[in-house]
């Protein structure tokens, strides 16, 4: 009998870690892992539609609502199809086949080498790319806030098309599908680089190539619905989990740690920007307070897997302080009409926080420790070194790029709406419809 109990605890011991592990191997898939991907993919793809399509579409005029919520949707059906098409081969090639410094190899194109028994480490391959799939998506989404309200829709859809191809895809190599920088030992976790500065680089050009809104600088150009723009930033705040903590491509102490010092960051950098607000020009305001967060979210992820809950405080805090300052720079200082403050916000909390990552995640800054230097780095300046690198590279190739493919669309389709059009708002002009009937 006491041999019949000891056997049955050994199968029910058995029974469990089969289930807990998906039913397979320790280096087959992992059912845990598996799991808080699919929700993490979810979360992300919940940060474009609704949570960025709400955040933008009540930040610009009443005649306008529809054109951003129609971008972001649009963007989210195109930009996938192209990432299963092209996107993804370019930036992670396939399986097996070692990859050249720059792009991925081609043997992906429409995911011809994945099958639904394919397998990313513990993960199916068909999980990873739908998960990368949603950073594919969000990121030209994020430039939209730039041009809102007087791109032709035609000229966003191929610009942002090409653009991914020839810009996202490309450093998605470098930095994490086997390229020069992730080789070099670049930390940026959840797409500083990737993400951040890429989109906030695009936007800065797209914002000079294209111009100013009529009336911009002496009419004022107030959100015509804030309500709506703080429901869009509670989506982003607990999207932002699977796009961080989900980059641990697992259920572990990292994806904890990411989840963690994301939340920390991002109500720092709200508290942050709405204390800026309040000493600078006597009140707090619900926008400044949103796009603190927001600040704080975007600096917070290049450093999300290397940095701790302290680093974090910190790197939040910096975030709303430094991206205000940048907002009023661009806006008040350089009269550049990046509409929404991609580039202060994206592109500057990018930066700020790749570069803070070198310094974060050094182990020997007591409370302040993160878990350590990669690739040939040994000190804190050897890191910071690389971040820059990283930085400097990503910042320089998406300015051309993005410069030359916005020339090139504007000689086909032509970037902007004409004055008429503007005046009247592209909601009835570019889609017949209005966002109100009141």
């Amino acid at each position: 009998m006491a041999r019949l109990i000891r056997h049955s605890y050994a199968f029910g011991l058995l029974l469990t870690t089969l289930l807990a592990s998906g039913g397979a191997n320790a280096d087959e898939l992992n059912g845990a892992d598996t799991a808080w991907i699919l929700t993490s993919t979810a979360l992300v793809l919940f940060m474009t539609i609704p949570g960025l399509s709400l955040f933008y579409a009540g930040l610009v005029r009443v005649k306008n609502v529809l054109s951003l919520l129609m971008q972001c949707f649009a963007l989210t059906c195109l930009m996938s199809l192209l990432w299963f098409a092209i996107g993804y081969t370019i930036a992670f090639g396939s399986d097996g086949v070692e990859q050249g410094p720059f792009i991925g190899d081609f043997g992906n194109v429409f995911f011809a080498a994945m099958s639904m028994d394919s397998m990313n480490g513990a993960i199916p391959s068909t999980l990873f790319a739908t998960f990368q799939m949603t950073f594919a998506v969000i990121t030209p989404a994020l430039i939209v806030g730039a041009f809102a309200e007087r791109m032709r829709f035609s000229a966003m859809l191929l610009f942002s098309s090409l653009w991914l191809i020839l810009v996202y895809a490309p450093v998605c190599h470098w930095v994490w599908g086997g390229g020069w920088l992730g080789d070099m030992g670049l930390q940026d976790f959840a797409g500083g680089t990737v993400v951040h500065i890429t989109a906030g680089v695009a936007a800065l050009v797209t914002a000079l190539v294209i111009g100013p809104r009529k009336g911009f600088g002496t009419t004022p150009l107030p959100p015509h619905n804030l309500t709506i723009t703080v429901v869009g930033a509670g989506m982003l705040w607990v999207g932002w989990f699977g796009f961080n903590a989900g980059s641990a491509l697992a259920a572990d102490n990292t994806a904890a740690m990411a989840m963690l010092v994301t939340h920390l960051s991002a109500a720092c950098g709200s508290l942050a920007w709405m204390a800026m607000e309040w000493i600078r020009h006597g009140k707090p305001s619900v926008l400044g307070i949103v796009t603190g967060m927001v600040a704080g979210l975007g600096t917070i992820t290049p450093a999300s897997g290397s940095v701790g809950p302290a680093g974090a405080v910190v790197i939040g805090l910096t975030a709303g302080v430094v991206c205000y300052f940048a907002t009023q720079l661009i806006k008040n200082t350089f009269k550049i009409d990046d509409s929404l403050d991609v580039f202060p916000v994206h592109g500057v909390g990018g930066i700020l926080g790749t570069l803070l990552a070198g310094v974060f995640c050094a182990t020997n800054l007591g409370v302040f420790s993160g878990n350590g230097f990669t690739g040939d780095a040994t000190s804190i300046g050897g890191q910071l070194y690389i971040q820059a690198t990283g930085v400097v590279a990503t910042f320089v190739y998406t300015g051309i790029a993005s410069y030359i493919l916005l020339k090139l669309v504007d000689m086909v389709v032509s970037l902007r709406v004409d004055s008429e059009e503007e005046n009247q708002g592209l909601d009835l002009v570019l889609h017949d419809e209005r966002g109100y009937n009141l």
